[in-house]
């Protein structure tokens, strides 16, 4: 058997604090790490929430609060020297890539001859592919491989565009999460809870179609409470919502915190209400803890993790009815709850660090001449 490249590889992200897209970088990061490769990070902000391995170059502690162009251009010059200078085999690109003109630089000044790979994480098209996506699958297409996070992004949006270089691999969970043993809230302390985390920003997760689906389904008169957890700008708006609405005293909301592990495990049950996504993170966490889920069926990635009454519920269309039902049923049917709490960490042994990280190590190989 062939024995395998080790490679010196680059991640690069605008951050590694707050979102599902941060997480999975950071734990790319350990993947290649373990697999024996060679791990540098270049981030644009001085945010780092979660665990990473390899050596960092934080180009978000240059910046300065009056940021000029000529500070910018001096940062971007130093990320091209350090590329240069350490002479990788491949950067894999996290970024959102919402401009064209941006992006277009990044491939004429900061990637020029370089083997590079682009990681979308998101089905909205122009988060990822610019609002210029056939100018900009041409940079795509000179990519030596684009990968989706989702089967739904590469066969749908990458394929679709043109660009045949791209694969799916999914975003991956730790199972040492599952030991962890953190604090969970006072508040939270001897209560059944329905949970909903992420970024508050109401125009991608809809929290409130999720307010108004639990005050409806009236979970709240057993005793059930709503948990939402996480920051953003729409959290003020989400709260006096949430005031209104019958239920409003069962209803918690708890700041951000990079290990909601503990909270997860004894939820009863988490939601995804999104618009979009890629493939989310909270459904692949919360089934890897041990605890079924409740998602709409949005385009990309649900229904890649899962599986109707199996490990959880999955709702066919944005309708308070349907949800509230769902809520109700995961609550009230015993049975059913047992079978979801039984499937539902066998159903995502495919997204382990383990597998995930086989697999990235075996595109690599492949990949990188």
């Amino acid at each position: 058997m062939a024995t395998e490249k080790k490679f010196k590889v680059c991640l690069v992200s605008i951050s590694l604090a707050k979102g599902g897209l941060e997480r999975s970088c950071a734990m790319l990061s350990q993947m290649l790490e373990a697999k024996g490769h060679e791990v540098h990070l270049v981030i644009l902000n001085d945010e780092v929430d979660y665990p990473f391995s390899g050596k960092m170059l934080n180009l978000g502690k240059l910046k300065i609060e009056n940021d000029s162009l000529v500070k910018r251009l001096l940062r971007f010059r130093k990320f091209r020297n350090y590329l240069k200078k350490e002479k990788f085999d491949v950067i894999i690109d996290h970024r959102p890539k919402n401009n064209f003109e941006r992006e277009l630089f990044y491939s004429k000044f900061i990637y020029r001859d370089l083997n590079k790979i682009y990681v979308v994480h998101s089905s909205k098209k122009t988060e990822y592919l610019t609002e210029n996506p056939s100018a900009f699958s041409k940079i795509c297409k000179k990519n030596i491989l684009n990968v989706g996070v989702s089967e739904y992004i590469e066969n749908e949006i990458l394929k679709k565009e043109g660009i045949e270089n791209s694969t799916t691999i999914h975003n991956a969970f730790d199972p040492s999460w599952l030991q962890e043993n953190g604090e969970i809230p006072k508040i939270l302390q001897n209560k059944k809870f329905i949970l909903s985390y992420g970024r508050l920003d109401d125009s991608i997760k809809d929290f409130s179609f999720l307010i108004q689906a639990f005050s409806r389904s009236k979970a709240w008169e057993k005793d059930f409470h709503l948990v939402i957890l996480g920051e953003g700008k729409d959290k003020e708006m989400l709260q006096k919502l949430a005031t209104s609405k019958e239920g409003a005293k069962q209803i918690i909301f708890l700041p951000f915190t990079k290990d909601p592990f503990e909270i997860i495990k004894k939820a009863h049950c988490v939601t995804l209400t999104s618009k979009y996504e890629g493939f989310p993170m909270v459904l692949v966490e919360s089934l890897s803890l041990g605890t079924p889920v409740v998602s709409l069926d949005i385009i990309s990635g649900p229904s890649e993790i899962v599986q109707h009454q199996k490990n959880g519920l999955l709702i066919a269309e944005r309708s308070l009815p349907l949800f509230a039902e769902a809520l109700q049923k995961v609550c009230f049917d015993e049975i059913l709850y047992k079978t979801l709490k039984e499937n539902a960490k066998p159903s995502v042994e495919q997204f382990s660090m383990q597998s995930i990280s086989e697999k990235w190590n075996q595109t690599l190989q492949h990949a990188i001449r």
